[in-house]
């Protein structure tokens, strides 16, 4: 791939926690041409994480972290909430550097699908600041980038759109801290995704690669190529990571809304995901 880019796929297809069954996955994606793959970071040990980054590395493939809050809340006005919070980024972070990831993202501010009637106050967003800050400082000593990640109206209600995620990042100032631009969610919360990438790419640490239906990536309506190029334009150099999900695990299914067989075969995902960003990305 050209001017830098990688390729990486979410595992989050699979899994919540890789272990020795996924490890064929894993081969099959280095084969397809992935550059790396991104580990769900939600349970385990470091210990855990420092076995997978071993692996990872003796196959010669990169890696991202991917995750949600283990425990408390980012911008809860309960200090101890928020010290819950922090203590369980760090968790996160330690997990990331164990893999030999130099990136985690996720929406790692609230716990996800729980609402209050109304938008985030400025107070949310001032802890959410004190707590990312901190989590960037000590991220920075693992070398590894935060990339928070806005979600839709329907999962969360305090970080939805590029504009709240650019003040965002502002506001906690840190060099390794930027959001994670997904096509799926700005899908649905932009007017014009590709004016929200060039307007914030210097605030884009992470970007995944997701379907309208969270299918395989370029059968559904999302205008990838457009995408690519106000990405490629604007100088982006970092991971584009495929997201997807099936119906396979429960404790998915409650979080992603997937009540039916979105693709027919996961290798349709990978394989046909893998194309598109190749072939688009070289031709943007």
């Amino acid at each position: 791939m050209g001017d830098a880019v990688k390729l990486g796929f979410d595992l989050l297809l699979w899994t919540t926690f890789v272990t020795d069954e996924h490890w064929p996955i894993i081969e099959k994606l280095k084969s397809t041409g992935y550059d790396g793959v991104e580990i769900p970071i939600f349970t385990g040990e470091v210990s855990d994480y420092e076995a997978i980054g071993r692996r990872l590395k003796e196959m010669g493939l990169g890696a991202t972290g991917i995750g949600v809050l283990p425990r408390g809340n980012a911008i809860s006005a309960d200090k101890v909430d928020r010290a819950e919070a922090l203590d369980g980024l760090k968790w996160m972070i330690d997990c990331t550097a164990a893999i030999g990831g130099d990136c985690v993202a996720g929406p790692f501010y609230q716990p996800l699908g729980e609402f209050t009637g109304q938008g985030p106050t400025a107070d949310e967003v001032a802890y959410c600041v004190e707590v990312h800050k901190a989590a960037a400082q000590y991220a920075a000593g693992a070398g590894v980038t935060l990339a928070v990640e806005p979600l839709n109206r329907f999962e969360c209600y305090f970080l939805n759109s590029i504009a709240q995620s650019v003040d965002l990042v502002k506001k906690v100032d840190e060099p390794n801290y930027g959001y994670l631009f997904d096509t799926f969610h700005s899908n649905i919360e932009e007017d014009s995704v590709t004016d929200g990438i060039r307007s914030s790419i210097g605030q884009i640490a992470h970007v995944h690669i997701s379907e309208n239906n969270r299918g395989v990536p370029g059968a559904g309506h999302i205008p990838f190529q457009p995408i690519f190029e106000a990405l490629k334009s604007s100088g982006y150099d970092g991971w584009m990571t495929i997201e997807a999900f099936g119906s396979a695990m429960p404790d998915l299914v409650a979080a992603t809304k997937i009540w039916r067989p979105i693709f027919d075969r996961p290798e349709d995902v990978y394989e046909k995901g893998f194309t598109l960003m190749r072939d688009g990305w070289d031709a943007a």
